[in-house]
């Protein structure tokens, strides 16, 4: 639901979590700006106010109120939300997802089941390709109707802004056409996305004959989809699958170098299954983020570590939900990264094939588990690193003053509790630009 007044003010939390101050890498990555309530008295429990849309103020409810009234907010233009002792954090960014899809595959269980290995499944036809057939046959009005159902579920479990990757069209058309059904969803709400165009997704099925299959359609995404992309002016970055027996490092730069000089970001699936550069090139490029990392190198990681400590760092985007489905013998090394200075910054991977799960709760709850994430640093990395991993950090992830008014007001009396509760939807309350949009 949506309310028409301009103000809202959170009180009676029992912790805020505000994530102020930027990006968090090493071990600052487990520092969350934690305001907690320090007596049973709401006057004495931390509070959040925004107006307009944007947060003005964070502390204790009497601050806030009184700097409500020095902007001039008449109490009857505040939405008042009592948090009921809960926990209050920013919205949920999610910075990996393919959420426009036709159809399954979760025949693939059973394949992997009798050894069959996801790039063999690949090869043979099957995996993303099998996703493109179905993609490319289903109507606009299918995949819209799945769209909404996926972010519903998002926005429900906590999410206000997600990154959305084409990738299952592999040819103009169809690159374009995903792209499109992404801004009419985006003009819906409320939801903010991200798109980017992923036409490097797997070599395009036309072009899987050829000897020279993944270089010539390199050269087709080059010369054809990504101008196209461009002007059309949806995408906002351009994402790649790096890995060996996908594309290769050499021309996964060319895309990216020329997506660049069309104005569009660069970011990569890298180091997913095996070690192929992905990383650095990540580093190379000044990309966005590096996602998946599963098996990034030594090499990888100092490459990253290096660009983070120089100012311009590549986001380490991990997806622990993704390895899990595809039983994967390693996780991403993320206590390596943080340790060595990386950003992380966490994504479900939602998808049809290795990862169909649009909650972005247990992806928080997976990194602690598994990545051996603390509570403090995977909601970081859910919330400021992913909106860095977007390029939003100056507008999304935290909240402090001027920032987008994003918040989730949680069920639990401390963040601590978000990871251990698995599978239970912990939601109360989703709000976007100050308004109220979800609530349990």
């Amino acid at each position: 639901m949506t309310v028409d007044r301009p103000g809202l003010l959170v009180f009676n939390a029992m912790e805020v979590a505000t994530l102020a101050g930027g990006l968090r890498r090493g071990a600052a990555q487990a520092d969350i700006g934690l305001l907690m309530a320090a007596s049973a008295d709401p006057a004495d429990a931390p509070a959040v106010a925004a107006y307009q849309g944007r947060i003005v103020a964070t502390g204790r409810l009497p601050e806030v109120e009184a700097r409500l009234s020095e902007l001039g907010v008449a109490d009857s233009a505040i939405e008042r939300i009592d948090a009921q002792r809960g926990t209050v954090t920013p919205g949920l960014i999610d910075p990996h997802t393919h959420l426009l899809f036709g159809g399954t595959r979760h025949a693939e269980v059973e394949l992997r089941q009798h050894g069959h290995s996801y790039l063999e499944i690949l090869a043979a036809g099957g995996g993303i390709l099998q996703t493109v057939r179905m993609t490319r046959a289903a109507s606009d009005d299918e995949l819209l109707d799945d769209g909404r159902r996926w972010l519903g579920e998002m926005l429900s479990h906590g999410v206000t802004t997600a990154e959305v990757k084409s990738g299952y069209g592999l040819d103009t058309q169809s690159e374009l056409r995903l792209l499109a059904l992404y801004g009419r969803l985006a003009a819906e709400g409320p939801v903010e996305l991200v798109p980017t165009f992923l036409g490097a997704h797997a070599v395009g099925p036309e072009f899987r004959d050829r000897p020279d299959a993944a270089h010539a359609y390199m050269d087709s995404i080059i010369s054809d989809q990504l101008p196209a992309v461009a002007e059309q002016g949806i995408a906002l970055s351009v994402d790649v699958y790096c890995e060996p027996g996908v594309f290769a490092v050499d021309d996964a730069r060319r895309l990216l170098v020329h997506a660049r000089e069309l104005g569009l970001r660069a970011r990569l699936h890298a180091d997913q299954i095996s070690s192929g550069g992905g990383s650095e090139l990540a580093a190379e490029v000044g990309a966005l983020s590096a996602d998946h990392l599963g098996a990034v190198s030594d090499a990888g990681i100092a490459a990253l570590a290096k660009a983070a400590a120089s100012g311009h760092p590549v986001v380490a985007t991990l997806l622990p939900i993704s390895s899990f489905y595809l039983d994967e013998a390693d996780s991403a090394p993320a206590r390596r990264l943080i340790e060595a200075g990386v950003p992380v910054a966490l994504g479900t991977d939602f998808n049809p094939g290795t990862s169909p799960a649009p909650n972005a709760q247990l992806a928080l709850a997976f990194a602690v588990h598994r990545l051996r994430l603390s509570a403090a640093e995977a909601l970081a990395a859910l919330t400021v690193n992913a909106a860095a991993a977007l390029g939003m950090a100056e507008s999304h992830g935290s909240l402090e003053p001027g920032m987008n008014a994003d918040l989730v007001v949680w069920q639990p009396e401390s963040h601590a509790l978000l990871p251990y509760w698995l599978g239970a939807n912990l939601v109360r309350t989703v709000i976007k630009a100050g308004r109220v949009v979800y609530a349990a």
